[in-house]
């Protein structure tokens, strides 16, 4: 990878005024100590539900005894990925990802409308979510790791258990809270790293994108690494 390849941030920011999942922790960022108002330092305090912007959901989160965020592969979170762009109003169906041909070992963030609702004010319902059947079909395929741009894979009180569950009890990590309104559908390289947060079922996360070329093309080494899953 060259060092002058363009970086692309598709976490969203951390701010008191961000959507949260309804019943979820509100976030508070409280300025401890300010060298403007005459203190040594500037310090803050962060707090927060893991699940809030951009963060990975562990198996433990919705499988009892699953593995912890901090027994997070790596790989999972870092290498070759596809964002797919998917035109849909309300789910990701099978007939959506079908046609993309997805192989074993790949990593996918799916671009739906739901990156156009970071811009309002508050929890959306009506996002776009996968249904249980797209669901199983990711796990079926095998893929390792699959994000998409709003705070839930699963619709609001919309089989959420069940879609977590099949994808995650499937080896499937999940990234959600993505912003991919200024990522062109492609091939790209992943860089998402979620806080190590001992015995947690979730983390927030800074995810890159980075673009080495063009990314409708995949390179000889993204294909050899997808091949080895």
């Amino acid at each position: 990878m060259s060092d002058d390849a363009e970086w692309i941030d598709i976490s969203v920011p951390i701010t008191e005024e961000m959507a949260t999942w309804p019943g979820d922790p509100p976030v508070i960022i409280d300025r401890v100590l300010d060298m403007a108002a005459g203190d040594d330092v500037t310090l803050s305090r962060l707090e927060t539900g893991l699940h809030a912007g951009t963060h990975v959901d562990a198996p433990l989160h919705f499988l009892p005894g699953g593995a912890r965020i901090d027994a997070m592969p790596i790989e999972a979170m870092t290498g070759p990925v596809r964002v797919i762009a998917i035109d849909a109003d309300e789910r990701i169906e099978v007939a959506h990802l079908r046609k993309e041909r997805l192989a074993a070992g790949e990593r996918v963030l799916f671009k739906t409308r739901n990156s156009r609702l970071w811009a309002e004010k508050g929890f959306i319902r009506d996002f776009v979510h996968l249904s249980l059947e797209a669901a199983e079909y990711l796990a079926g395929t095998g893929v390792r790791s699959v994000g998409i741009d709003y705070l839930s894979v699963s619709g609001y009180g919309k089989e959420a258990g069940e879609v977590h569950r099949v994808l995650l009890g499937a080896g499937v990590w999940i990234i959600e809270g993505l912003d991919l309104s200024r990522v062109v559908p492609g091939r790209y390289r992943l860089f998402c790293l979620p806080l190590k947060i001992a015995g947690a079922e979730a983390a927030p996360a800074r995810v890159f994108l980075q673009r080495t070329g063009n990314p409708g093309r995949p390179s000889c080494s993204d294909e050899d690494e997808n091949r080895r899953g």
